[in-house]
Formats: structure tokens, C-alpha cells, sequence
């Protein structure tokens, strides 16, 4: 039998599996949480928040505080040196480096073995498995699939725990199956030098037979460009004409789909969303026409929300399970996984298209807003009106940040864009007017504030060289893999420290 009726044969037997946590996610949940609190009853954390008196989620509600990095921080490190059954029973031999993306602030996050198998690589089966449902008779097995992960490679600590990048990771744990088909070697991959490794990986893979790409979009972006300048081709298709899947996450697709449109320019090319991330993997887009994602509820993650409305943090009173949540609030997530992340608060939020089945959007980050003036800007009615502009003024951007400006007199003050531009509009004028009435659609309280710049004055714009948030991402040590420029800021410490970079 071909390899490729093969693996078509083995992963479309997760179908099953997929039907079932879409079509029962709450018994599901149910099973998640009993499962979490049984294996981890006689854990440190387990005994010290009375894990065998747990029988109900209100039990557990009860009895488990809410939790940040901050809070769990000291267990983490404890299981870095090598302690056992601390968060997790047994020994935990890996830890996940999250840059986070705030200042310099880095998190080291536990991924255990049963973290790894039954979300990090269930996450991927069940994408491709939902994959091969909506596209009859794939043959991609067969065809190598590129994987570009981060830079950096895995460092042991103290003899006990190997940290580092997810991607570095789940490379050193790949199936055999699944190493088999992967690209490039692993001395290529795991170069924490990003640089030299984007050569290093267009040369390596210039003349493979690539089917799958797999990445954030803004560094995939690179590494395509890369490979049409080594090979002197116009288009991707020209150079791998069997790639036909970019399964993509870690930052909103929107401003570069049209970018990654011409740059591959192949009718056969599909794009699938995943949300995936160093703490777990999430959901993932599981149809055809909707970029609405497919909550996993049955990959060792129990989910609960905090709705946005009622968020403070470690002190939000209101947290409801998968059973109370609506589509019409936006939400905080927090979840509990078998790395031992306790209610964890991970900082993103989501808003629910669907609740038969569980369906959402990413909106943004619980610290990735803009609400100097009362606005509540938030990254989703950001992104919105850049790529609603960028399409009507034929523009393409390579990234972007917003953060205030203040004034001292007449108006607070108001929002300014650092805008790197891949292709400019057509009128910067007519672009920079597009914004300000797109921001006002997407988000009612700036359209209030911006009522004869009373409140929020019209935005600044400044327009940056190419290479420029490359510059700033390097600065913070920062450059390559999942690590990312924020969105938005409520404060001028990015704005600043990019402009400094700029006049030096």
C-alpha cells in the first residue's frame, strides 16, 4: 500500500475522536477535570489545595485559587531543579521559554510528557485529520513538511530540566513518523542563531519536494522571501509546485494573508488556523469556509472563562466553566492542563461565535489593549481596520504597533501607529483617514471619544524603514520562532524604545 494511503488511513481514524469532543464538549470537560485532579491529588500543589476533596467543580472552584506566572512561579522552579510530584506527579523534564510580550519578562513553563502526547501533538493530528475530512485523496506523507520553529536550542539546568523554545521541544519529541517527513535537519532548526539559520534553511530546502509549511506567519514570510531570492523565482509555486497546506497560529493572519496570496500565487493552496501556544494547544479551524476555531475540549486542558467586563486579574471574582459562557461576552481564559498549570490565567481573550458546537475568535491579550482614554481598544478591532484599509488602498504592511500620545492641551491625547509598510497605500492621507473611520466601526467607545476630538484627537502615524521592528525584536533578544512585536500597548515603552533604536 502507498505511504500516503497509509498515513491517510491512520489519520483519518481520528475523525472519531474530533466528532466526539465537538459533539459532547462538556462531558468531555468533565472528564478533563477528573482526570487532572485524580492523577494530581498527592502533588505538592495537589495537598496543599486539598486535591482529594475535590468531587465536583464547584469543589475545585472552591478550593483552587486563581493563578498567574507570579504565583506559580516558585513551584516551577522547584520542578526545574528536579524536584518530583510538585505541579505534576513524577518528574518534569521539560520547560517551555515564553517570552510573553511585555518588556524583558520571560516565563519557563513545565511541559510534561503526557502534555506533549495528548495536546501538543493530539493538536496537530486532530488538525491535519480535520484537514484530510475537507480535502479528499491528499497525498501530502509523501511530501516534506517545513517546519520553522524557534531559535533556540534546549539548555539543561542543573543536570535536571532542558529548557527552552517549545519548538525545540516537540523536535526532540517528534514521533518517528512524523521526524520522518520533517524539514530542515535538526542542527538547522535548533540554531539559535535566526539569521544565519533563514539561509541556512532556504538552501536546505530549496529543492525538497515541500507539501506542508508550518510557522508564524511574520517569520514564514521571511523565509519565503528568502527562498525566491535564492532561486530567482517569482512566485513559491514555481519553486515547490506540490506545497498546498500552510497550517499557521501565534498572531493574527489577517495583514499578511494577502502578502502570502502573491508571494505563493497557487490556486491549490489552503491556509488552516491553529491556536496553539507554550502552555497548551487550544483549538483549531476545523471548516472549510469560517476562520472561527474549534475549541478542543478532550486534549487534557480544562477551560474557564473571566469575562472581560469583570476582569482583574488574580482578584476577578466572576469564573465560569464552559457550561455558563455566552456569544456575546468577550472572555479571559484560564485553564488547567496536565503540565500543571493550575487556573492559570494564560492572557488571552476570546469571544464564542457558536456554543453548539464551541466555536470562537481570538480578540487579543488581557494586556494587549489600548484604554488610556476609556476606549478599550483591543488587537481585534486593531487588526480589523488595518487589513479593511490595507485591502482598499492596495497596501501590504510587514508589522505594526499602536500605543497613546498625550497632549497637554486640547484633547487627552490619542493613538499612534508605528507602521512598517512591505507595499505603501496608494494615499497615505487616504490610509491614514481609512484608519480612524475603520477604528471608529469596529469599536463604539473611540467613535464616542473621537466626537469632535473632544476626548481622543486624531491619530499619528509614523511611517518606519524596513528592518525596523526586526531591529527592535533583536534588541530584546527577541528575534525568530514564536516571538512576536505587540499589537497594542497602553503605554509609549515600545514606541519609545523603537524610536531611539531609529535616531541612534
Amino acid at each position: 500500500m502507498p505511504v500516503d494511503a497509509i498515513f491517510s488511513w491512520y489519520i483519518e481514524k481520528r475523525i472519531h475522536r474530533i466528532a466526539n469532543y465537538t459533539d459532547n464538549p462538556l462531558f468531555c470537560q468533565e472528564d478533563v477535570l477528573s482526570t487532572l485532579i485524580t492523577k494530581s491529588a498527592f502533588t505538592s500543589f495537589g495537598k496543599q489545595h486539598s486535591f482529594n476533596e475535590i468531587t465536583s467543580y464547584e469543589d475545585f472552584s472552591r478550593l483552587v485559587p486563581i493563578q498567574d506566572y507570579t504565583t506559580l512561579k516558585a513551584s516551577i522552579e522547584s520542578a526545574i531543579r528536579g524536584e518530583y510530584d510538585i505541579l505534576w506527579p513524577g518528574k518534569t523534564d521539560f520547560f517551555a521559554k515564553s517570552s510573553g510580550t511585555t518588556g524583558d519578562r520571560v516565563k519557563i513553563l513545565p511541559v510534561t510528557n503526557e502534555a506533549l502526547h495528548e495536546n501538543h501533538f493530539a493538536g496537530g493530528k486532530d488538525l491535519l485529520a480535520n484537514y484530510y475530512k475537507n480535502h479528499a485523496s491528499r497525498k501530502l506523507y509523501s511530501k516534506k513538511h517545513l517546519v520553522i520553529g524557534g531559535s533556540a536550542d534546549l539548555t539543561q539546568q542543573n543536570q535536571n530540566g532542558l529548557v527552552g523554545d517549545l519548538s525545540a521541544i516537540i523536535v526532540k519529541n517528534l514521533p518517528w513518523w512524523t521526524e520522518y517527513r520533517r524539514t530542515p535537519s535538526v542542527e538547522i532548526a535548533l540554531n539559535p542563531d535566526w539569521e544565519s539559520k533563514l539561509q541556512s534553511m532556504a538552501e536546505a530546502t530549496l529543492n525538497q519536494n515541500i507539501g506542508i509549511i508550518t510557522g508564524v506567519p511574520s517569520w514564514t514570510l521571511l523565509l519565503i522571501k528568502r527562498v525566491l531570492g535564492i532561486s530567482n523565482k517569482n512566485t513559491l509555486h514555481e519553486v515547490w509546485p506540490n506545497l498546498e497546506l500552510y497550517m499557521h497560529g501565534g498572531m493574527n493572519f489577517g495583514p499578511y494573508e494577502k502578502e502570502f496570496r502573491k508571494l505563493i500565487h497557487s490556486d491549490t493552496m489552503n491556509y488552516v488556523e491553529s491556536y496553539n501556544s507554550s502552555e497548551g494547544f487550544f483549538g483549531m479551524q476545523d471548516q472549510l469556509n469560517s476562520k472561527e476555531l474549534l475549541l478542543m475540549t478532550d486534549s487534557g486542558v480544562f477551560f474557564e472563562f473571566i469575562p472581560m467586563d469583570h476582569f482583574d486579574g488574580l482578584n476577578s471574582r466572576i469564573i465560569v466553566p464552559l457550561t455558563q459562557v455566552n456569544t456575546k461576552t468577550e472572555y479571559a481564559v484560564v485553564i488547567s492542563t496536565s503540565s500543571g498549570l493550575w487556573r492559570y490565567i494564560i492572557g488571552d481573550t476570546i469571544n464564542f461565535m457558536s456554543t453548539k458546537p464551541y466555536r470562537f475568535i481570538i480578540t487579543g491579550r488581557t494586556t494587549h489593549y489600548i484604554n488610556s482614554f476609556g476606549e478599550k481598544l483591543i488587537v481585534q478591532h486593531a487588526e480589523s481596520a488595518l487589513t479593511e484599509v490595507c485591502h482598499s488602498q492596495n497596501a501590504q504592511i510587514s508589522d505594526f504597533t499602536v500605543g497613546p500620545y498625550f497632549n497637554t492641551s486640547g484633547s487627552n491625547g490619542g493613538h499612534e501607529w508605528y507602521i512598517e509598510f512591505e507595499k505603501e497605500p496608494e494615499s497615505l492621507l487616504d490610509f491614514e483617514e481609512g484608519i480612524d473611520r475603520a477604528v471608529k466601526k469596529y469599536n463604539a467607545d473611540y467613535e464616542a471619544k473621537r466626537n469632535k476630538n473632544m476626548n481622543i484627537d486624531f491619530p499619528k502615524f509614523a511611517y518606519l524603514p524596513r528592518g525596523s521592528f526586526e531591529q527592535w525584536l533583536k534588541s530584546k533578544g527577541k528575534l525568530g520562532g514564536q516571538h512576536k512585536v505587540p499589537r497594542l500597548m497602553n503605554n509609549r515603552s515600545i514606541l519609545d524604545e523603537i524610536l531611539q533604536l531609529k535616531n541612534k
